[in-house]
C-alpha cells in the first residue's frame, strides 16, 4: 500500500511516520501533486497555526491538489481545522472540504486551561474508522480551537463545550486528537484508516 503524508510547514509528522512504521507501513512525505494524487491512502497531519499554513499551502497550490484527492484521505489536528470553511485562529480560510467553523475556545472557569493538552473521551462514534473501538475510550488532545458540532461529526468530546473530535465526509476522514500518540485506541484507528475501502 503506498501511503503519503502532506509536506508542509507543520509539525509532529515524525511521530504519525513512527506509528505508521509500526503498522508496516513505510510512508512517503511529499508535496508533488503526482504522487499524493496516486497513492492509496493520504494523511494531512500536524501541529501549527492556521494562517501561515494556509497561506504555504495555497503558495505551494496543495490547498487545490488536496481537495481534488479522490481516496481516502485523513486530517489530523491542525489537518483536521484547515479541512473546515474558516477558522478563528487569525480569521483564515481553510480548505473548505467540511462546511464548518473553528472557534476558539472560551473558558468559563479558572481550571479550564487552554489549549486543552491531555487525555479526554471520544464519545458518539460512528464511523468504520472506529470499527472495533467502544464510546468513552480516551485519545490524545492537544488544541485551542475546536469545531462545533455538525452533520459531519463522527465523535464528540467535552471540553469546556461539547465539541466534535472527528469529521466524516466522502472520501474525507479527520480527527481533533492525534491517534499516533493514543496508544493502543489511536493505532487501532489508524488501522481501521488504512483498511477503509
Amino acid at each position: 500500500m503506498n501511503v503519503a503524508i502532506v509536506k508542509y510547514n507543520a509539525g509532529n509528522i515524525r511521530s504519525v511516520i513512527n506509528a505508521l512504521n509500526r503498522l508496516g507501513v513505510e510512508p512517503v512525505i511529499t508535496d508533488d501533486a503526482d504522487v499524493l494524487r496516486k497513492s492509496d491512502r493520504v494523511l494531512f497531519p500536524g501541529q501549527g497555526e492556521a494562517g501561515t499554513t494556509m497561506a504555504y499551502l495555497k503558495a505551494h497550490q496543495l490547498d487545490t491538489v488536496i481537495r481534488s484527492l479522490r481516496q481516502p484521505v485523513l486530517g489530523i489536528c491542525v489537518g483536521m481545522q484547515l479541512m473546515c470553511r474558516h477558522s478563528e485562529e487569525n480569521d483564515t480560510d481553510c480548505l473548505g472540504i467540511f462546511p464548518t467553523e473553528v472557534k476558539r475556545f472560551q473558558p468559563t472557569a479558572h481550571e479550564m486551561k487552554v489549549p486543552q493538552m491531555g487525555w479526554n473521551t471520544i464519545e458518539s462514534l460512528s464511523s468504520p474508522l472506529f470499527k472495533g473501538i467502544n464510546d468513552g475510550e480516551f485519545v490524545y488532545f492537544i488544541h485551542s480551537f475546536y469545531v462545533a458540532d455538525n452533520p459531519y461529526s463522527i465523535a464528540t468530546t467535552d471540553y469546556i463545550t461539547p465539541y466534535c473530535s472527528a469529521l466524516h465526509k466522502d472520501n474525507f476522514y479527520a480527527t481533533q486528537f492525534h491517534p499516533e500518540k493514543s496508544g493502543r485506541i489511536g493505532e487501532q484507528i489508524l488501522k481501521n484508516f488504512l483498511e477503509i475501502e
